[in-house]
C-alpha cells in the first residue's frame, strides 16, 4: 500500500526530493523541511500529485 510521492518546495516550486508514504494511514499531504539547492537553505517542501 506504499506509493512513491514527490516533494516539491513551496517557495521555488522544484521538485528536488521523492519519498514514499503509506496511503491508508497518511490520507493527507505530508511536508517536511528540506533543504533547496537553488536557494542554498532549508525550505518547506510538500508533497505533489
Amino acid at each position: 500500500m506504499r506509493v512513491v510521492v514527490t516533494l516539491a518546495c513551496t517557495e521555488t516550486g522544484d521538485r528536488n526530493y521523492t519519498t514514499s508514504k503509506n496511503k491508508r494511514t497518511l490520507t493527507s499531504r505530508i511536508e517536511f523541511m528540506k533543504y533547496s539547492p537553488r536557494l542554498k537553505r532549508i525550505t518547506l517542501h510538500r508533497e505533489t500529485r
